[in-house]
């Protein structure tokens, strides 16, 4: 299976996790000149931007959510707050998929 394949299930499985925890999937796959934000999902008036991730050990998935990365990945989030013109909480989450588990990462920082 190719890594595009695998990421698309990793983000369908990420997006029944989350709504199977009560969050609203607000968008997914939200493309800017800065790069993709996985899965945008709301609850308790808080917007989570989540990045998934997925490989074949825990700790090769969280290797992955680098410094880099998310500087990318907040400057996609104030290009779309800004867009969108919401004025929300937010955070920044992970979801890491392994196999058939997945670990949810709430509030990562830089």
């Amino acid at each position: 299976m190719h890594t595009k394949a695998k990421g698309d299930i990793a983000e369908e499985r990420g997006c029944e996790y989350l709504y199977s925890r009560g969050y609203k999937i607000i968008d997914r796959n939200v493309y800017n000149r800065f790069g993709e934000i996985d899965i945008i999902a709301l609850k308790d008036n808080v917007l989570h931007f989540v990045e998934v991730k997925s490989a074949m050990s825990y700790e090769q998935a969280v290797n992955n959510i680098t410094r880099s990365k998310l500087q990318k990945l907040n400057r996609a989030i104030q290009t779309y707050l800004q867009q969108k013109k919401f004025s929300l909480d937010y955070c920044i989450d992970a979801l890491i998929v392994v196999e058939d588990e997945i670990e949810w990462i709430e509030n990562i920082t830089l």
